[in-house]
């Protein structure tokens, strides 16, 4: 009997070129695989429109449009594309094409699919999310040196929250930390302010996009 190997799809909101806006890698050219559906709402949530529109596209047909780019840079992201099974695959084969892979992730999730040689960008979300009570905390222990922790701060009481949570997690500091504000609702100067008086040894980072007019 013949063996029919599956096509395997995922549901993809969009594929676009842009600038890195939001990690260590902010301000480098880069592909962006924005998946559909999203398991969380997040007050400040600016990407709502991924949460069901898309298409369903192969992992070939992916490969493919992100290769039409003259970029070696490549960023997964949602929505919350854990939810997708087939997103291993797609990591894995981009992995072994030579691109530098981010994975940016909420943080809900079980992040182990990620592994290989992708870096993972996680979320903790802070009570001004509205979502803090669906961090996956377990998720800390499996990250590495070379992995990257995001903290979206709106007021001085995720900000504490944050600290908070850096303090009780000891094993965060062998990652890259973001803090960065909400847009619209935080300065940057403000939370800049804090940092420093605390001496934190954390990355502000601003959401570029915002300021550049990108996505």
């Amino acid at each position: 009997m013949l063996s029919i190997k599956l096509i395997e799809m995922l549901r993809v909101n969009e594929i676009f070129y842009s600038i890195q806006c939001e990690s260590s890698y902010a301000g480098f050219p880069c592909v962006f695989v924005r998946l559909t559906g999203c398991n969380l709402r997040c007050s400040y949530c600016d990407t709502t429109y991924a949460f069901s529109d898309g298409d369903e596209l192969s992992i070939n047909k992916i490969m493919s449009e992100i290769g039409k780019y003259d970029c070696r840079l490549l960023q997964i992201t949602g929505g919350e594309p854990l939810l997708q099974e087939e997103t291993k695959s797609l990591i894995d084969q981009a992995n072994e094409t030579g691109y530098t892979v981010l994975v940016e992730t909420n943080g809900s999730l079980d992040v182990d699919p990620i592994g290989g040689e992708a870096t993972i960008i996680m979320d903790i979300k802070c009570p001004g999310s509205g979502e803090s009570d669906k961090n996956l905390l377990s998720n800390i222990h499996k990250l590495r040196e070379r992995d990257e922790v995001k903290f979206v701060v709106g007021d001085r009481h995720d900000y504490d929250w944050a600290k908070k949570t850096l303090t009780e997690h000891r094993s965060l500091g062998k990652c890259k930390i973001l803090f960065s504000p909400v847009y619209d609702k935080l300065g940057p100067s403000k939370l800049a302010k804090w940092i420093l008086e605390d001496m934190l040894e954390v990355r502000l980072q601003l959401q570029l996009h915002k300021y550049l007019g990108v996505k």
